[in-house]
């Protein structure tokens, strides 16, 4: 097991950063959604960690010609896709094995998807049910619940489909299946999701519409996408862990270079704005989606906050945002928030546990946390093999010297994490 020692760093840091990694969720997208075009994508700055290649692996073993040059990646798919040989390994995505799994159901054929030991203990029956619902035929341990997933892919009938969940993975794998329908399929869910999938099927030629009342309206394909074209922004979920770092340590600033700025990704940095941090928002461009960079300052002490609206929005950056929490004046509040029980890890259990050895005062709640604002002490934390869990206490780290336990799974998200860290710290 890999542990990793983040030394108390006495200084402030002041960095422009342009090797914040390539955001993870669009570069999986790109992969998949190659697939629904009948001409070669051209994807630039495709995020080389473990789970986006393989996301990638799978296009080819599903027919597609993929051609790499570091991060540049050409992919040519398939005239008709090819009923694979073997298993498709997702390694510890998530949101690769969901997305798929959508994907695949309106295609003729077997599927077999599984993944590392994390993946295959991540439930998957919030995707699995409501796409049988629809008419997929998909199979799994313990009924569906759990990897491996078992796709005999085919025709799909429309659907309306209400989601008691606002889950961007699970609206997207209902889209991907709705593409394959044979007439319009309308989704709705009670507060609007990360909406990567929308935007980018639509700058493709797809024709998904968000209706007045709520409802998706998702039109079925009637010809090949228009193939991708496309540089894979700065992703701002990994830069928030260096958002946290400028704001609780003094006299310290960063400038996040090309990341996107979708409202839906950018949540956590305006719920740090409201602590008190000095951010700003500056757009460049916007094509398939916003992009420009963020500036963030220290601006004295941190003030609490409770955090219960727009959730969807910031699920991902809760846990490094507990570190900001930790060291705020007062107690904080996440409410809302059961979707972190179904991460990587228990991600309310992990960051409670890590804060508790860190000498921090919380309470556990079903749906969320109150931590209680003080100093953080030096600890040995595990990350229960979460790569989010595992960078935020990298980042308590520069205030007190952190050990972390099994943080090889920071290799999956943010490869070179620990590269951009030791600008501002000492690692061993």
């Amino acid at each position: 097991m890999r542990v990793v020692k983040v030394f108390k760093s006495y200084k402030p840091f002041n960095l422009e950063c342009d090797s914040i990694a390539p955001d993870k969720s669009i570069s999986h997208r790109c992969a998949i959604f190659s697939l629904f075009s009948d001409k070669t994508s051209i994807i630039n700055n495709f995020l080389l960690g473990e789970d986006t290649l393989a996301s990638l692996s799978i296009v080819e073993q599903l027919g597609a010609k993929v051609n790499r040059d570091k991060s540049h990646i050409e992919i040519t798919p398939p005239k008709e896709l090819i009923e694979p040989d073997d298993i498709l390994d997702c390694g510890n995505a998530g949101t690769g094995m969901r997305l798929y799994s959508g994907f695949l159901a309106g295609f003729e054929g077997l599927f077999i998807l599984t993944g590392d030991k994390y993946l295959r203990e991540r439930p998957m029956g919030r995707v699995i049910n409501p796409l049988r619902d629809i008419g997929a035929r998909i199979d799994g341990r313990l009924n569906g619940s759990l990897a491996p997933i078992v796709i005999r892919g085919g025709k799909l009938k429309p659907f309306r489909y209400k989601s008691s969940i606002a889950s961007a993975q699970v609206k997207s794998a209902l889209i991907l299946a709705g593409l394959k329908a044979c007439s319009k399929s309308y989704y709705r869910e009670d507060k609007l999701s990360r909406d990567h999938t929308e935007r980018m099927l639509n700058g493709m030629g797809a024709n998904i519409t968000l209706l007045n009342n709520g409802w998706l309206e998702i039109k079925p394909l009637k010809k090949p996408l228009k193939p991708l074209n496309i540089k894979v922004p700065a992703d701002p979920s990994s830069g928030f862990f260096f958002a946290v770092a400028s704001a609780i340590i003094p006299n310290s600033s960063i400038v996040l270079k090309d990341v996107t700025l979708n409202a839906t990704r950018i949540e956590a940095y305006k719920v740090l704005k409201g602590m008190g941090a000095d951010i700003e928002f500056i757009e460049k461009e916007n094509i398939y989606e916003p992009i420009g960079d963020i500036s963030i300052k220290y601006n004295g002490e941190l003030k609490a906050i409770t955090v219960s609206k727009n959730i969807a929005w910031l699920i991902d950056e809760l846990p490094a945002l507990a570190i900001a929490m930790a060291v705020a004046k007062g107690k904080s509040v996440v409410k809302n928030a059961k979707e972190l029980r179904v991460k990587e890890s228990d991600r309310i259990s992990s960051i409670l546990d890590g804060l508790n050895r860190c000498g921090i005062n919380t309470s556990e709640r079903d749906d969320g946390y109150d931590i209680i604002g003080g100093e953080l002490k030096s600890a040995r934390v595990n990350s229960y093999g979460d790569h989010r869990v595992a960078m935020s206490f990298a980042i308590a780290g520069i205030l007190s010297s952190m050990e972390i336990e099994d943080v090889a799974c920071i290799d999956t998200s943010f490869p070179n994490f620990f590269e951009i860290l030791s600008e501002i710290t000492k690692i061993q």
